[in-house]
């Protein structure tokens, strides 16, 4: 059912855990399968020096919090912001037609704590880019 990739990711989840003080924070959740995913960001430079998650959910929805963060570190805000959920499902080897919501959760509490740290940093537009690109995939 889940690919090698999902199961190690499952199974070793390297990103899991809290950063004290986040520079962006990202929460989302999907209440007909009661997934819940957050995400916490350091950011440096405009790069993604850190990212953590807490998940609530099933192996998909772990491991695919894990890839993301695994995806998101080194690159910049503009370089994470084009994570979606193709590009996860592609990174985990699939996933089963049923669970691909999961794949949109990650993508979307990562540009959300990306987002939450621009309207701490930038001027009030960064929220538009942010919402019209959840709003897109």
């Amino acid at each position: 059912m889940y690919s090698q990739t999902v199961m190690e990711h499952f199974n070793n989840p390297r990103h899991a855990g809290v950063i004290d003080n986040p520079d962006g924070t990202g929460e989302v959740g999907n209440p007909t399968c009661g997934d819940m995913m957050t995400f916490y960001i350091k950011v440096k430079d405009d790069r993604i020096e850190d990212v953590k998650f807490q998940t609530f959910g099933c192996v998909a929805a772990i491991a695919v919090s894990d890839i993301v963060s695994e995806m998101a570190i080194g690159k910049t805000l503009a370089e994470a912001q084009k994570i979606t959920k193709k590009v996860v499902a592609e990174a985990l080897g699939g996933l089963p037609p049923n669970k691909m919501h999961c794949s949109n959760l990650g993508a979307d509490a990562l540009a959300l704590a990306i987002q939450n740290y621009q309207e701490k940093t930038e001027p009030p537009q960064a929220d538009q880019k942010a919402k019209k690109r959840i709003n897109e995939s």
